[in-house]
């Protein structure tokens, strides 16, 4: 038994693997675990990233989402919210609530379908139960206005005749708004900007261009409307409808004869508009017809309206601009929408007022 358990030693012997072997193995076994524990890592970091990644894609996303929420209404444009605030500034003609005139807003008007001629009178009582007329007489913005109050026909599709007087008045009228501090200032500002000319006879022209140049408004008629007319004086379309009509001196004055009649106020429940504010978005009947919703600035000058629109107009080339600016305690949206190189259209939009913003922007 000896000798067979001596000569199967050497077997044994033989099987058993050499030193360096065994520390070859156990080294690979080694590199082996690092390398599991390495790609384990390396798969929990790529998984960290696709969800990193996916985390900052929904985050991207609800960012657009947002943002288009307030997508239609554009930034404050502080350029023209600080040129506006100095013409505001400069304005010694506007008239001063509870002063010079006195307003009662009353209820908030109904909503009312355009076109329409049956709406609910949420207003007693006038808009302006008082206007300081010996004072509107002595400023000569506001006289040479009032004249050109009655040289257009009403109706669109009606050809404007323009007669030699009423051209004089016209003339005159551009002179005394040149005069004014409110239009140097807008001039000045927009030679700046390359938009007019500094050669104040060819700025004339240009005022005359966009505000009182004559074109049609109502397809296939005659020369029938301007810039002016529509925003100063009102027109009627189709014996259905009040279109423009965004001056308060109008206003006033058609009230005071009875041809037109306040409806009430418009505005966001938690707006509601005051006595001295400057803006004011309304609704009225003209006429027989309604504006379900208007606007119009309140004691401001007529120096003060076409400069602050003849500025948005010349300073953009859209076919309709909206501008968001800040003006005094106001913020509002002012709206141009240009005919051609004539003006459209042009009024303003109270968004809030007396600082009443800041608690809601």
């Amino acid at each position: 038994m000896r000798n067979q358990w001596t000569r199967c030693l050497p077997w044994m012997y033989n099987k058993v693997p050499p030193l360096q072997d065994v520390l070859r193995v156990e080294t690979g076994l080694k590199q082996k675990r690092l390398n599991f524990t390495a790609a384990r890592a390396e798969g929990v970091n790529r998984e960290k990233s696709i969800m990193a990644g996916r985390f900052c894609g929904v985050l991207a996303l609800l960012a657009v989402f947002l943002s288009g929420l307030d997508a239609s209404r554009p930034a404050i444009n502080q350029e023209l919210s600080n040129i506006f605030n100095e013409l505001w500034t400069l304005d010694v003609n506007r008239m001063t609530p509870a002063t010079d005139y006195t307003i009662s807003v009353q209820g908030r008007a109904n909503y009312v379908t355009q076109g329409s001629h049956v709406v609910t009178d949420r207003a007693s009582q006038p808009l302006f139960s008082n206007v300081n007329e010996i004072k509107l007489q002595n400023i000569t913005t506001f006289t040479r206005l009032m004249k050109l109050l009655d040289n257009y026909e009403r109706s669109t599709g009606v050809a404007e005749r323009v007669t030699t007087e009423e051209q004089t008045e016209m003339n005159l009228f551009l002179d005394a708004v040149l005069d004014t501090e409110v239009m140097k200032r807008a001039h000045r500002y927009l030679v700046s900007k390359g938009q007019s000319n500094s050669n104040l006879r060819i700025f004339k022209n240009q005022l005359r261009l966009i505000w009182f140049n004559l074109y049609h408004r109502k397809r296939n008629s005659a020369l029938d409307s301007c810039g002016f007319e529509h925003v100063f004086v009102g027109e009627t379309k189709s014996g259905s409808e009040i279109i423009g009509f965004h001056n308060w001196v109008q206003f006033y004055l058609q009230e005071k004869s009875t041809h037109l009649d306040y409806k009430g106020y418009k505005a966001r429940d938690h707006d509601l508009p005051d006595h001295d504010d400057h803006v004011l978005n309304l609704q009225f009947s003209w006429h027989g017809l309604v504006k379900p919703v208007g606007s119009a600035f309140i004691g401001t000058s007529p120096e003060f309206e076409m400069a602050l629109f003849t500025i948005v107009f010349l300073m953009n080339t859209e076919r309709s601009t909206t501008v968001l600016v800040n003006v005094d305690q106001c913020q509002m949206e002012l709206v141009v929408i240009r005919h051609g190189r004539s003006l459209g259209t042009a009024y303003p939009k109270l968004l809030s007022s007396n600082s009443r913003h800041v608690s809601h922007h």
